[in-house]
């Protein structure tokens, strides 16, 4: 790949500018957001619902033992329950059935979860949306100094950026001018990796989000080093000292670096540096279909692109920019200004697709129901849960039920 262009600010700031650093030191609290929270909550156990469900859909019989499912648990950070509980626990979304006597439990998706992964899969193959996946996957690679990133660092934010499940074979494939795989040395795990790289650095591309919407979407009018100020809120209850908010006020009137620029000249604890790094967090962010993603990802990022402990002392900085829930067993970082409330302020087409999911995970939810095991060549399993439904609804109630929900096949 050619090389990623020289820093456009390095003369113009003073030698002083590059290491001052005027930080009080001072505790900045953490203070919940519950709406913010509730936007987490929301999606609790979807990725690793979905997780399963690309398994199931790309197996050849478009099912799999119970046993073969409960290997992957480990892996996708569900609670310490079995894994029989967890897909009883979405009996709208996943079926149980015993495909004969001689063979194990087997999972597989019901009607209305396969109906929402074929509409999903309509959406990622679009020509727009897979152009948008593309240009996402490009300026995640140009926020790099070498314009590539190990698949391991990617997958990371496959979820987040909204890439498909199989995104190397099915989207990669058809952007050759875009990507390229490579092999880079990995200094954490000191072996050679799989990479992806961009072919050529793409300058249509090199302008932030903050940049953007500075020149109003018309680049001529783009300037560099610019004072661009972050949006800042803050939930009810918090408030910050006054010496920590004087603080602030004069670090958003420092100039604004943009994020694909290389800054690692300033000098790591200065003021330019953290802003530097702000940048980098917010652009990446935005780049994420969500808004938001785990922690430990952007710490995985940042180790990787050498920013050291910056992108720890950028969220502890600026809880206005940047909310840390803990909420669903991690800690996620929320980009404050994409949300009013708990609701994204521009909801790209998956987030709806992901919305619907959430709905049948939580139809699920409300009617916790037994959920019958099929069996094969049985029907006891029908008449004990129909004895079951009987005391507590009429006939008609449990015969919709039973059609809909239970899904009993012989």
């Amino acid at each position: 790949m050619a090389p990623k262009p020289p820093p456009l600010l390095a003369a113009k700031f003073p030698h002083r500018l590059h290491s001052l650093r005027t930080f009080i030191n001072a505790r900045v609290k953490w203070v919940p957001d519950p709406f913010l929270d509730v936007a987490v909550s929301k999606e609790k156990n979807l990725k690793q619902i979905l997780s399963f469900k690309n398994q199931l859909i790309h197996s050849p019989s478009k099912s799999l033992p119970l046993s073969s499912l409960s290997l992957l648990k480990p892996h996708l950070d569900l609670p310490t329950t079995t894994a029989l509980k967890f897909f009883q626990k979405y009996p709208s979304f996943f079926t149980l059935f015993q495909p004969c006597p001689s063979l194990p439990l087997h999972v597989k998706l019901t009607p209305q979860a396969l109906t929402l992964h074929k509409e999903e899969s309509a959406i990622h193959g679009l020509p727009a949306q897979r152009d948008d996946a593309v240009r996402r996957l490009a300026k995640l690679l140009m926020l790099t100094n070498a314009g590539k990133l190990p698949f391991y660092v990617i997958n990371r934010f496959k979820f987040d950026l909204g890439l498909p499940y199989n995104y190397v074979t099915s989207l990669l494939a058809d952007y050759p001018e875009y990507f390229q795989v490579c092999e880079v040395k990995d200094s954490v795990a000191n072996k050679e990796v799989l990479a992806l790289e961009l072919v050529s650095w793409r300058k249509e591309l090199v302008v932030s989000e903050m940049e953007r919407r500075s020149c109003g979407g018309d680049l001529l009018n783009l300037k560099k080093g610019m004072c661009l100020r972050f949006s800042m809120n803050f939930p009810r209850g918090f408030d910050l000292e006054k010496r920590v908010m004087n603080w602030v006020e004069q670090w958003q009137d420092l100039p604004y670096i943009s994020p694909y620029e290389d800054a690692f000249h300033f000098a790591p604890s200065g003021d330019l540096a953290e802003k530097w790094a702000v940048a980098v967090l917010h652009e990446l962010l935005w780049l994420l279909v969500s808004k938001k993603t785990e922690r430990d990802n952007l710490f995985c990022l940042g180790d990787y692109l050498g920013f050291g402990d910056r992108f720890k002392k950028a969220l502890r900085h600026h809880p206005g920019i940047f909310y840390v829930s803990n909420k669903i067993r991690t800690q996620t970082v929320v980009l404050r200004e994409a949300y009013r409330k708990d609701f994204l302020v521009e909801r790209h087409p998956l987030m709806g697709m992901r919305h619907r999911y959430i709905h049948l995970m939580n139809k699920s939810n409300d009617r916790r129901k037994p959920v019958g095991v099929v069996a094969f060549g049985s029907q006891r399993k029908t008449k004990d849960v129909k004895t079951t439904l009987a005391g507590r609804m009429n006939a008609k109630l449990e015969d919709i039920v039973l059609d809909e929900a239970v899904k009993i096949e012989i």
